[in-house]
């Protein structure tokens, strides 16, 4: 077994000297390894095998050069016989090889000339080549400069698409191209600032113009075509003419190209809105003139034709909806202002024309396509304000003539005065035009003054309903309506303050009283004057009728109460000069001073009532003496009167004769009997019991019908009694009786009991 063993590692050693001597060095270290990986000595067996395989190796090369040697010998001694015809034949080529590179030198120097000039050649063909390509670039761009410092942005804008979309793409390699595609969106920015500098200008530009651009646009409205109204943009002067849109357009299509349309639309309209407001926003003194209105409306039409324009030229820009949405906003602050602005406005001629620059301002606007109705329905409003004006107006006016009119009738001289008069007032009397001239006419000089101003104010007031686009028939019940005004209200309240005057007397009552009168009658033609303007029959349905009737009435009646009233105060005045001795022991046998001038004052006071109607003359003079009556009875029981004698009643009686003595006399005619005289009845049954002292009657016959002292108050009676007692030792009233019969003062004693008896029953049952 140890041979065995023995045999195998001679045999790998073997096997591994092979490998060693067949394989590359730097693969020899595995194989060595595997020698030190064998059994314990195979590194010394290796050693002692590879040493005997090293000797036999050498015994063969030893064997090797042995055999060659000599032919070895052999070439070294050819070699060295060479040797001389080598260096003979080194030295001829190197001499011809000097010869050669001293040929070729100049021929080298030449052919790198060639050389060099076919590569400048081709260098040249290149940059041609190139520069052709460049070229058109540089044009282009040369152009866009062009075109930029002339403003044509437009133009401008196409050529940058052209540069970045062709050429640019075609050279974008060199360095210059690519500084202008980096240029090229700084001068987009550039060309949108110009642009919308220019867009801020327009814009500032029309805000100034939009008043001269509103004024031709109303004055065309008004020149070229009122009725039927043609639009505002037919008429041969544009908006286009005093304004250059260009900038607009330019803007747009500049931001169009750009695809910031919105942006532009957006910015546009927002800045149109600001100035709307701002043209909306009037100055605070524009109700003072019409040039602040006129400036006013001048300004807000100017803004709707170029936005109208805008409409129109452009497509987008602003729309239709923009449009009504400023238009609805505008409508609601033009209505606002005006309403406030109006009111403040107190000439009528201002308010008229107001009016008419309103219709001129809404038929300019709806020619333009801008709905308006609600600018005639303020028209209704500013109508009545305008009426208003007029009725002040006209109230100055009815106040002057008032003030200058003499209350006197008005007296002709001639058949042209007469005709004068007449053709300005409808007055027509059969009796009058029979007299002879010189001649008056009942009514004082204001009543014509006052038909002829009536006439006036329906001609003002017919003024503000022309161009309102109302029919006859409205028209009709709007005059009729503000003639009612002026009637009922203005000229009603200027007769009534003027019947309440201090200084109007009952002469110029009585004269006002017959003037209202024959306006009253002159109505009717008022009626008539109104139709024959209007062309509208007054018996259409619903016509409204003038009211001048009831006002000359409620005019006639308060100038009667107040003849009544001052005939009452004058005859007051006279009861004030009244001067009794009502201790006098008998009267002086004729009637007091003061009542005799207060009867001659009534007389001549009742004469001049002889042109007033039947009715008023009786009922004054009816309340005249039943006031005297009243006045002379709370005179004889006034409770400062504290004693009275029967002289001082007889004087007292003489007074009241003349009164029933004046109240029979007819001073008015009319009174039916003695209808007059009853106005003193109560006085004189008093009178009568005192002066006959016939107690006994009147006691007896208290509370019958037939009795002759029933208009005699028991508390009237004993109220006058007790002023006759006898109630202190100065008091000589009933001396006579004293002295004719004691027993007088006993019966006065027992009247006063009975005729307090008599008053306590009446409170009691009452």
């Amino acid at each position: 077994m140890a041979e065995n063993e023995s045999l195998e590692c001679i045999t790998e050693h073997e096997r591994i000297l092979q490998e060693i001597e067949s394989t590359d060095t730097a693969c020899v270290g595995p194989t060595l390894r595997s020698v030190y990986d064998d059994q314990p000595n195979a590194h010394k067996r290796f050693m002692e095998k590879l040493d005997i395989r090293i000797r036999n190796h050498d015994r063969e090369i030893e064997k090797m050069c042995n055999f060659h040697h000599q032919g070895f010998v052999d070439a070294i001694t050819e070699l060295l016989k060479v040797r001389a015809d080598a260096e003979k034949l080194m030295g001829q080529v190197t001499d011809t090889n000097r010869r050669l590179q001293d040929a070729g030198r100049e021929v080298t120097a030449q052919t790198e000339e060639v050389i060099r000039c076919r590569i400048q050649q081709r260098n040249m063909a290149t940059t041609v080549e190139k520069l052709q390509l460049c070229i058109p670039v540089l044009e282009m761009y040369s152009k866009l400069k062009e075109q930029l410092e002339s403003k044509r942005y437009y133009a401008a804008l196409k050529t940058m698409e052209q540069l970045e979309e062709v050429y640019i793409p075609r050279v974008s390699q060199y360095r210059f191209c690519q500084i202008m595609a980096e240029n090229l969106p700084k001068l987009r920015e550039e060309i949108k600032d110009i642009s919308m500098s220019d867009l801020k200008d327009f814009l500032e530009s029309i805000r100034k113009h939009s008043d001269k651009i509103g004024e031709t646009a109303m004055k065309q409205v008004v020149n070229c075509d009122p009725l039927p109204l043609n639009p505002g943009r037919d008429c041969h002067i544009t908006s286009q003419d005093l304004v250059d849109f260009s900038p607009v357009y330019r803007c747009l299509h500049i931001y169009t190209v750009l695809g910031d349309r919105e942006t532009f639309e957006n910015y546009y309209r927002k800045q149109r809105k600001k100035q709307a407001r701002l043209v909306l926003q009037p100055q605070s003194n524009m109700h003072e003139t019409v040039a602040g209105y006129r400036r006013y409306f001048n300004q807000i039409v100017g803004f709707f034709v170029v936005e109208d324009h805008i409409l129109h030229a452009t497509q987008g820009l602003v729309t239709r909806a923009f449009t009504e949405e400023i238009w609805n906003m505008a409508l609601s602050k033009i209505i606002a202002v005006l309403r406030t602005h109006s009111s403040y406005c107190s000439d009528p001629d201002l308010v008229l024309e107001l009016k008419n620059l309103i219709v001129v301002f809404a038929d300019t606007l709806q020619g333009y396509g801008f709905p308006v109705n609600r600018l005639f329905d303020l028209l209704f409003e500013i109508r009545d304000q305008y009426n208003e004006t007029l009725l002040k107006k006209w109230a100055l006016v009815f106040r002057e003539i008032f003030d200058l009119d003499n209350y006197s009738p008005i007296p002709v001289e001639t058949e042209e005065d007469y005709r004068s008069v007449i053709s300005r007032f409808p007055f027509h009397d059969v009796e009058i035009e029979k007299q002879d001239f010189p001649k008056k006419l009942p009514m004082s000089q204001s009543v014509p003054q006052i038909y002829i101003q009536v006439k006036e104010f329906i001609y003002a007031s017919l003024k503000f309903s022309e161009s309102l686009h109302r029919s006859s028939t409205e028209i009709d019940d709007m005059l009729r309506k503000s003639t009612n005004l002026l009637l009922t209200r203005t000229l009603s309240g200027c007769l009534q303050n003027l019947i309440k005057k201090p200084h109007i007397g009952l002469t110029e009552l009585v004269q006002i009283i017959i003037n209202t009168t024959h306006l009253e009658q002159a109505c009717k033609y008022l009626e008539d004057f109104i139709t024959n303007i209007t062309n509208v029959s007054p018996e259409t349905a619903h016509t409204t009728r003038l009211y001048g009737l009831s006002t000359f009435k409620d005019a006639r009646h308060a100038a009667e109460g107040e003849i009544y009233t001052k005939l009452n105060q004058k005859i007051d005045e006279f009861i004030q000069l009244a001067d009794y001795e009502w201790g006098m022991p008998e009267s002086d046998g004729r009637a007091s001073g003061y009542l005799m001038d207060l009867i001659n004052f009534l007389r001549s006071t009742f004469q001049v009532f002889t042109h007033l109607p039947g009715k008023v003359a009786q009922t004054a003079c009816m309340s005249a003496c039943k006031h005297l009556s009243t006045s002379l009875m709370q005179m004889l029981l006034d409770s400062e009167l504290k004693q009275i004698t029967m002289g001082a009643i007889q004087q007292f009686n003489l007074d009241v004769i003349q009164c029933e003595l004046f109240a029979s006399s007819e001073p008015v005619p009319g009174f039916q009997g003695d209808t007059l005289q009853l106005a003193f009845i109560d006085l004189r049954q008093l009178l009568d019991l005192f002066m006959v002292w016939d107690w006994s009657t009147y006691l007896a016959d208290y509370g019958q019908p037939s009795s002759k002292y029933l208009r005699v108050n028991p508390s009237t009676a004993l109220a006058l009694l007790e002023k006759m007692k006898d109630t202190s030792k100065k008091n000589h009233i009933f001396s006579q009786f004293r002295k004719n019969d004691r027993d007088k003062q006993k019966l006065i004693e027992t009247v006063v009991k009975q005729l307090r008896s008599l008053v306590n029953g009446m409170s009691q049952h009452s």
